[in-house]
Order: C-alpha cells, then structure tokens, then sequence
C-alpha cells in the first residue's frame, strides 16, 4: 500500500511505529530515490519521502522552483504527520538544505525534530552565491552531471530520457541557486553528516563545518563514492541512518 496524497509519500507504511524519517531527495530527484529505505530499516521506523511537484507520479504539477514556497507547502503536511511520534529529517544534496531549512521551521513551531541527517550538502555558511548552472545549455547542464556522477552518462545516451528530466534538473537548480540561507539559530537537535570520499561537492571542511549549526553534538561520517554514494552505498548509508537514530533514542 502506498500513501500518495500530497507531498509525502508512504511506500510501506507502519502508522504503529514509534519513530518516523522523513527524507528529501537531491535536485531532479524524485521520491523513488528512497523507496528502498523502508525495506532496509527495521519495523519500527515509518518512512515518509517528499515527492517534490513536476516529476514522477506528479509529473503533471507546476514545478515549484523558489524555496520558500517550497517549504511553506512543506511545513503544512509535516506538522500534520510530526505532532504524534519522535521524528527525524533526512535530506540529500538540494534536499539536504531544505531538511535543514523545514528543522528551523518546525522547531519555530514546537516540533523539533528528534536529529537531521544531511547528506552531500554543504552547510549555509558554504552556500554558493555564484552559481549559474540553472542557466545553461542543455549539453552544459549535462556535463554538470557527468561531473558529479558518470552514472549520469545515461542521460547522455538517451535524449529522450532526457528531454524529460533535464527541464526538471534546470527547475531544481534554479531553486537553490536563488536560495538564500537566512539567520540559521542552532538546533536542539544532533546533526549527522553524511559524505563521499569523492564528491566534488563536499569538503572535509565543509562537512565538519555543521557543528555550528546545532547545539548537540555534530558526527560525520564518509563512504565510498561520488556525490552519489548515498545510492552506490545504500546499504552502509541506512545502516548509520538506523544507529544515529537508534543513538539519539539512547541519550
């Protein structure tokens, strides 16, 4: 059975468990990038992923490319689902800033999340104010993925498959290109880190750099892999996501 009213999506879902995650794709990305999680986690972890507006079974829907409406929409389903049960907030590349983005909300509201989990993402003290990307060419756009992955050679080979997702890639990049990060209060909550050896996007430096962003404690870890070690190491990824969970049940 699958929930698919609104942005939240429930693959499995377990409405009895006594924790829930809430994970947040990467810029193009949609929700079936986590649909394994629930299948990898134990029984007592609910899992909710974000299907963003204009891609997949929402393909149809306006995109929504300014943050802060994203995030309002955001808000509005989450706390619906936050109020009853600890949860925590997981988000990938883009995803990443907007997990960081809806905890500060959230936690404005009374719901503070129970940990975050930001994967591949620099904190908003190494945003970059610079970037274009959203602008280019489709083959410069192309080449932008290449860099981050040759897994995205596919797009490359196939122009069909791109003509569809690539509009979708440029709507993401525009948003968090445009994004600004605001006044960013510490959270309560502990921060994870999660990093690949070799992604271009990420420094060591930056990814320890999120312990200024949260009162508790801040714990980084590395796979294997480029900016896109979350998928070539899922297994690794979601048994670390399971202790940070586990651990923050523990203190």
């Amino acid at each position: 059975m699958t929930w698919t009213d609104g942005y939240l999506r429930f693959y499995q879902p377990r409405p009895q468990a006594s924790r829930l995650l809430i994970c947040f794709p990467h810029a193009g990305g949609g929700a079936s990038a986590f649909r394994s999680w629930p299948f990898l986690l134990d029984d007592d972890t609910d899992v909710a992923i974000a299907q963003y507006p204009g891609r997949e079974d929402r393909f149809g829907e306006p995109r929504v490319e300014d943050m802060d409406t994203l995030l309002d929409e955001l808000l509005n389903e989450a706390l619906a689902h936050v109020e009853r049960r600890p949860f925590c907030l997981l988000g990938h590349s883009m995803g990443g800033a907007v997990a960081h983005e809806l905890a500060m909300r959230l936690t404005s509201r009374g719901a503070r999340p129970r940990r975050l989990v930001v994967s591949g993402r620099q904190p908003p003290s190494h945003h970059p104010l610079d970037s274009t990307i959203h602008q280019s060419t489709d083959s410069e756009l192309l080449t932008e993925l290449l860099r981050l992955s040759p897994d995205n050679e596919a797009l490359a080979q196939e122009p069909e498959l791109a003509a569809l997702l690539l509009p979708v890639v440029r709507g993401d990049y525009r948003l968090i290109e445009r994004y600004r990060p605001g006044t960013c209060p510490p959270l309560d909550c502990p921060i994870t880190v999660l990093a690949g050896e070799q992604d271009p996007e990420l420094s060591r430096e930056a990814a320890h750099a999120w312990s200024a962003y949260t009162r508790g404690n801040c714990r980084v870890h590395f796979f294997p892999g480029d900016h896109f070690f979350i998928a070539s190491q899922r297994a690794q990824v979601v048994a670390t996501v399971r202790r940070a969970m586990l651990d923050e049940e523990l203190t």
